[in-house]
């Protein structure tokens, strides 16, 4: 498990305090009050929180199918144990991100996976994670181009420059694996500038020779062209997968606590929503996700109470239940057999 320093504990205190306080103010946000988020939230029976619970272990499942892709070799069950236990790290943490990568890279290699295959791995993974993930603002605003209701202005251009993002990154990926003379540049500039300076910071690298930045990265292009060549479809299946059971949750929610919008309204509320996920304020974006989808919902008509406490339900079950999913992963890890870090 990483290691815990004070420096974690205080970010994790500090970041988790601020969504707190951004979640407690919500009906001061909202304009209403707990007691009316109360009335919606109690709509929410015990068969159907055994329902959106279901939906959220089906989500986390299908994902595993991104993660097996990526590192061939890794079975679904042990893809499940990375998944949560990565996802309830990077949800404790403001900007857990490369906690949680540290905690799969860690987890992996004691599975007996090479360093190599590990970082290609990862790094395909998150790319396409990335850009399906900020190009579903674009699908958002294309479910509502049609409605009477325009969409808010400020969430319209955040939403397009999300999907420009987007585009621009995934047409630098297919540069990236398909003009492998464009890498070898960048890595040769790499190289000439900064190779010695990269040597010296290297952990053990006391005579400080210079790096091969360019074989490295032309090494790296031609593991991860393989791999997207033979797991663009079990990746893009994962990630779509899991982004479509989190709509059908989130579309479950609000229809228990009565927010009766069309389905394009919702789908568009979800899909902008996510973008925010991506703010490193916050574990996840948390309190700022919930006001965002807050804001789109009640633009659109929604009640305000049964909005704020859709987007509350819905943020138990895709943010604070992985948490404790992520420690019986931890748990799983802890318990099951390692191949030694030294078994590539």
């Amino acid at each position: 498990m990483p290691k815990l320093t004070w420096r974690l504990v205080l970010n994790a205190v500090l970041g988790l305090g601020l969504a707190a306080v951004i979640i407690v103010l919500l009906p001061v946000v909202t304009q209403t009050s707990w007691e009316k988020i109360g009335h919606h939230l109690s709509l929410v029976g015990p068969r159907t929180c055994l329902e959106l619970f279901g939906l959220t272990v089906l989500g986390l499942a299908v994902y595993t199918f991104t993660l097996s892709a990526a590192l061939p070799g890794l079975s679904h069950v042990k893809a499940s144990i990375l998944n949560v236990s990565g996802s309830a790290v990077s949800n404790l943490l403001p900007g857990g991100g490369a906690v949680g990568m540290a905690s799969s890279y860690l987890m992996l290699r004691s599975w007996g996976f090479a360093r190599r295959n590990i970082s290609t791995g990862l790094i395909v993974s998150g790319l396409w994670n990335v850009l399906f993930r900020v190009a579903l603002p674009l699908a958002g605003i294309a479910a509502v181009s049609s409605s009477t209701d325009a969409m808010p202005s400020l969430v319209r251009r955040g939403a397009w420059w999300g999907g420009i993002i987007g585009l621009l990154l995934l047409i630098g990926f297919v540069v990236a694996l398909t003009r492998p003379s464009w890498t070898a540049w960048l890595g040769g500039q790499i190289d000439d500038r900064f190779g010695h300076l990269i040597a010296r910071l290297r952990r053990g690298d006391k005579k400080g020779k210079p790096l091969h930045v360019k074989n490295m990265l032309l090494d790296q292009r031609a593991r991860m062209s393989t791999i997207t060549k033979r797991g663009w479809f079990p990746m893009s299946f994962g990630v779509i997968g899991q982004l479509g059971i989190w709509f059908l949750l989130f579309w479950r929610v609000m229809d228990a606590v009565h927010v009766n919008l069309p389905v394009a309204d919702l789908f568009a509320a979800y899909a902008i929503s996510r973008l925010m996920t991506a703010i490193p304020i916050t574990p996840g974006g948390l309190g700022f996700t919930e006001v965002s989808a807050f804001g789109i919902l009640v633009t659109w008509g929604a009640s305000p109470a049964a909005a704020t406490a859709g987007v509350f339900v819905f943020m138990v079950f895709t943010h604070l239940a992985e948490i404790p999913l992520g420690a019986l992963g931890w748990l799983a890890w802890w318990t099951s057999p390692k191949a030694g870090a030294a078994r590539a």
